[in-house]
């Protein structure tokens, strides 16, 4: 990730639930609500120190890091990589990854259906998104 690049969870301006949990599950609990509880946007560099990345640099650096890791993964026989990806991912189920994001769902549709994100939609069709996302942060 360029390290002056910017990223966060912006949806929550927008009256939105986080539909994936998997952001609790890479920075633990104190980051993921801070990203999800205020939509301030982080850097590269702190996304790299969170996990979100797996390196942070200038942008101009960034198409050879990338050969370099590919080709690295291109080394490692297809059939490893499989059996690595599904423990991987079979961790993460069994820690109940697929029941948060299920969860998640059903209040993402809570929020925009209840009666402030109905309100908040309206708002935003009449008076443009960005009048409604200054009200909502007033």
């Amino acid at each position: 990730m360029a390290d002056d690049a910017r990223i966060g969870y912006m949806l929550t301006r927008l009256w939105d639930c986080l539909t994936t949990a998997v952001w609790t599950y890479r920075l633990g609990p104190l980051c993921a609500k801070q990203l999800m509880f205020t939509d301030a946007a982080i850097i590269g560099r702190i996304a790299a120190d969170w996990g979100l990345a797996n390196e942070a640099m200038p942008a101009s650096e960034q198409d050879a890091a990338t050969l370099r890791l590919v080709t690295r993964i291109a080394g490692v026989p297809r059939g490893h990589l499989q059996m690595h990806k599904m423990v991987l991912n079979q961790m993460l189920l069994s820690m109940g990854l697929g029941q948060t994001q299920m969860l998640a769902t059903v209040f993402d549709g809570i929020t925009r259906h209840n009666p402030e994100g109905m309100w908040f939609r309206r708002y935003a069709q009449e008076c443009g998104l960005k009048a409604a996302v200054r009200w909502r942060h007033s």
